[in-house]
């Protein structure tokens, strides 16, 4: 039995929907709601009772992709060992969130392509706990900086990174080369801070 069917057959007909427009969306498919439907073996009518229209999933795909990201960056942080420098901690979580960028391209462009909408309050909350955990971060790290502009540059050089090996401006693989050249941009980065400051 499929995970589709296991979340379905447990009376979760919602998780069910997502977790096929999930699969679907990363199988290189237009994640229709009768597409969805099909995959998750229900009615054609099963996903409005949980989704208005296609916006609708769609934004309940970005939330899914903001906790699942979030969880891959937390998780990034609890395999660091204690103590670590800012430069182990920042490599860490900016190697994790361009190999999720690589690992689930189709999400992560539905996650970023579209404008949030204010109104959508749980898009709103699933991206503003995504900034809230590099925020803390960055706090942690650098007590004195100003901690809005410091994630915002530091967010920007990981994603910039991300979608230049999405679009094929840089190698997408080998994972370890990958990794290697987005710790290399944010040791350069800290360096120079570094060589400012002094």
């Amino acid at each position: 039995m499929s995970t589709i069917e296991k979340t379905y057959h447990h009376g979760d007909l919602r998780a069910a929907l997502l977790a096929a427009a999930v699969e679907s969306l990363e199988a290189g498919e237009t994640p229709s709601m009768r597409a969805v439907a099909r995959r998750a073996g229900v009615s054609p009518a099963a996903p409005y009772r949980h989704f208005a229209d296609r916006d609708a999933l769609d934004s309940a795909l970005a939330v899914r992709g903001f906790d699942d990201l979030r969880g891959a960056l937390v998780a990034a942080l609890g395999r660091i060992p204690a103590p670590a420098s800012a430069q182990e901690t920042l490599c860490a979580l900016a190697v994790t969130y361009v190999d999720f960028a690589l690992r689930r391209p189709a999400l992560f462009h539905l996650m970023f392509g579209n404008e949030c909408d204010d109104a959508d309050s749980e898009r709103v909350r699933a991206s503003g706990q995504l900034h809230d955990l590099l925020g803390d971060v960055v706090t942690r790290l650098f007590p004195t900086a100003e901690r809005a502009t410091l994630s915002l540059a530091l967010w920007g050089l990981a994603h910039g990174l991300a979608f230049l090996h999405l679009d094929g401006k840089l190698r997408p693989e080998p994972t370890d080369e990958v990794a290697a050249r987005v710790c290399a941009a944010i040791t350069m980065i800290l360096a120079l801070n570094q060589g400012e400051a002094s």
